[in-house]
């Protein structure tokens, strides 16, 4: 029981802190971000959550490695949402070249993760502050595309 507690304790404060904005400007070849924080399941013990936080950090991994940020004119740096949040859209964006990017490629698997990422955050009970996270501006720096800072986040 104390365990018990002392989980949703944790979970509960977890969901407190404050949000960070999109860390979109360290590139699409920086380390990812550590999938969101595991909380007490919801479901009955012993039930499968459709995703963990281990196959949620590989689709992410594999959605990285398909999105190049190399070789792009001004025109051809794009965005792309990355995983979903409790409340809702996107935990944040990625920056692509897509003359350099295999688009359609980079959003079947950035699709996967969102699904998956959905799934665990149903399944384990998550909650996050409900903001909508604008995707970041782009700009080509040594032809290479970049994130530039954004207006920051609105409030749903």
């Amino acid at each position: 029981m104390k365990v018990l507690t002392a989980v949703l304790v944790t979970a509960a404060l977890a969901a407190c802190t404050p949000s960070r904005a999109p860390q979109d400007a360290r590139g699409a070849d920086s380390a990812p971000t550590p999938p969101p924080p595991v909380a007490a399941p919801t479901s009955a013990p012993g039930a499968a959550a459709p995703a963990d936080t281990g196959s949620i950090a590989r689709l992410e991994r594999e959605a990285r490695a398909l999105a190049h940020a190399d070789g792009c004119a001004a025109d051809g740096c794009r965005t792309a949402p990355v995983g979903s949040r409790p409340c809702g859209g996107p935990r944040e964006y990625i920056v692509y070249c897509a003359a350099t990017t295999d688009s359609a490629a980079l959003f079947a698997k950035l699709a996967e993760l969102a699904r998956a990422e959905e799934a665990f955050n149903s399944a384990s009970g998550m909650i996050s502050t409900c903001e909508f996270r604008n995707p970041p501006n782009v700009a080509v720096q040594g032809g290479r595309c970049v994130a530039t800072p954004s207006e920051g986040l609105t409030a749903q």
